[in-house]
């Protein structure tokens, strides 16, 4: 075993030769959007998200599915179905098949197999001072689902929002097999802020973000904010990260976009400075929604998160 949960990383590693490992793990959520078909494309790219992370490349899949089969028909689950098959097929993800189960309410998701070199993989646990942070994905999906939900949030941002969460972050795999990132993870459930956490943890670093830098879906997000529509989650992320975070002067609306729980969210990747460009050429090749520098991990590490205007 490579990689357990003792660093709270995004999957398993297990070391198979000197030159391959499988990265294994598992997710899945209840319905976030109202259409089936984009439902079952974002638990798909969700659970893929967590391979790449790791440096890996998809290899086969199975589907979890719990369903109050009184209530939702077997032509929506179907739908679910077919829009996570399309997003393995894009990850090159062979769907060997899965299992079903009875639920109360909606679950799906996936068990997801890879393959990494144990000599490229990423983890949480390689940042060092001097490295860059840099995001791949704006934030805000817990708020905007949460809108969505309550119908406040507008069509545009719930179709750019939807986009977000279907894009596959398969651009781990590269930067991994180009030796390119030193650590990374992706932003989902515990924000940007409890996922830093972690790495901080893992790497025995501190860290220090630049609100202003961290990029939201769009300024609807705050006007969301604004009307107090934060998810439950968000807000107990926030309350936690006040033990671990130093905030200077930032906005309390910037502190909740920083502890929003994403789903299917960017990767956060420690990136050694003169490694920049490299990374960059990159990120433009594989057109991610941003290549944002929001952070560093300071020369003068010290166990905090310091948030700067």
């Amino acid at each position: 075993m490579l990689v357990g949960s003792a660093t709270a990383d995004d999957a398993g590693v297990f070391r198979l030769t000197r030159e391959r490992a499988l990265v294994q793990t598992v997710d899945f959520f209840t319905p976030i959007v109202d259409d089936p078909f984009c439902y079952g494309k974002i638990a798909a790219a969700n659970a893929l998200s967590d391979v790449y992370a790791m440096g890996g490349r998809p290899l086969t899949a199975l589907n979890i599915v719990g369903v109050p089969d009184e209530i939702v028909p077997s032509e929506i689950i179907a739908q679910i179905l077919r829009g996570g098959a399309m997003k393995a097929r894009e990850a090159n993800c062979a769907l060997l098949g899965g299992h079903t189960i009875r639920n109360p309410e909606p679950i799906y998701g996936m068990a997801v197999t890879g393959l990494v070199s144990p000599k490229r993989m990423l983890t949480n646990a390689a940042a060092r001072p001097g490295d860059l942070l840099v995001l791949t994905k704006p934030l805000g999906t817990g708020i905007a689902t949460t809108g969505i939900k309550r119908g406040i949030a507008s069509v545009a941002l719930e179709k750019k929002s939807v986009a977000l969460m279907c894009r596959l972050n398969a651009v781990g795999a590269e930067l991994a097999e180009r030796n390119s990132v030193r650590a990374a993870v992706d932003v989902t459930g515990f924000g940007l802020l409890g996922h830093l956490a972690a790495m901080c943890r893992a790497s025995g670093v501190g860290a220090e973000i630049f609100s202003a830098a961290v990029p939201a879906i769009c300024g609807e997000i705050f006007t969301l904010i604004e009307r107090g529509c934060v998810p439950g989650g968000t807000r107990q992320n926030l309350e936690t990260a006040n033990d671990f975070v130093e905030w200077e002067n930032v906005a309390e609306s910037l502190q909740i976009l920083l502890a929003d729980a994403q789903t299917s969210g960017g990767l956060l990747l420690c990136v050694n400075e003169k490694h920049w460009s490299a990374v960059r050429a990159i990120l433009k090749k594989h057109r991610t929604l941003c290549a944002a520098v929001i952070g560093k991990i300071p020369r003068a590490a010290t166990p905090k998160i310091i948030v700067s205007k």
